[in-house]
């Protein structure tokens, strides 16, 4: 089986593309998905967590309260040492449950599988990947996906691409890049690096 390693800033669309992947028979998983999954009320990571963040991370029903945590990682005087923990301790979980997924799909039969991982690097899950692949698109048309999507000002989607890994830097790091611009024919992108990979 072959690993493809997905990453991209927020905003450059790596969900659509890795849709698209699919679509010709690459099995997908996307890591936040994963994460909300692993972030339930009384979940060990989600446990862990309120333990280092304290109970004002959780809502009321026990689940994570991502506008809160968020705003700790992002925006708060500690943001980059919370931003670190954070990243220790929902990457160890998503790491584990994502090499599950990886055996099954194997077992199912997939010729590849495609992990969605914004921090691939970052997290060490290019470790686990035969294959890199970056997602690019204009600054501009990444805030304004950020903003529509997560309902959040520019200043905020600004804050959050500053604390991310360039394109330039990511476009160094990986052995392909998908240019997601509007007007852009990211499938013929995606068949193109299928073929090379002889998938």
């Amino acid at each position: 089986m072959i690993i493809i390693g997905i990453c991209g800033a927020s905003g450059s669309g790596k969900g659509y593309v890795c849709s698209v992947f699919e679509g010709h028979g690459v099995k997908w998983i996307d890591t936040d998905g994963v994460y909300k999954e692993l972030t339930k009320p009384n979940a060990p990571c989600t446990n862990e967590l309120a333990g280092f963040f304290g109970e004002r991370i959780l809502n009321i029903d026990g689940s994570l309260n991502r506008k809160e945590l968020s705003r700790l990682v992002f925006q708060s005087e500690n943001a980059e040492q919370n931003r670190k923990k954070l990243n220790e301790i929902s990457h160890y979980h998503i790491r584990i449950r994502t090499k599950e997924l990886i055996t099954y799909y194997e077992k199912q039969g997939y010729k590849a599988v495609a992990i969605d991982a914004p921090v691939l690097f970052e997290s060490g899950f290019d470790k686990m990947c035969d294959v890199t692949i970056c997602v690019t698109a204009p600054q501009e048309l990444k805030i304004e996906r950020i903003m529509a999507r997560d309902s959040i000002t520019q200043d905020q989607a600004f804050a959050r691409l500053n604390s991310q890994l360039s394109d330039e830097a990511l476009i160094e790091l990986c052995d392909y890049e998908i240019k997601n611009t509007n007007g852009s024919d990211v499938e013929a992108q995606i068949l193109a690096i299928l073929q090379s990979l002889c998938i």
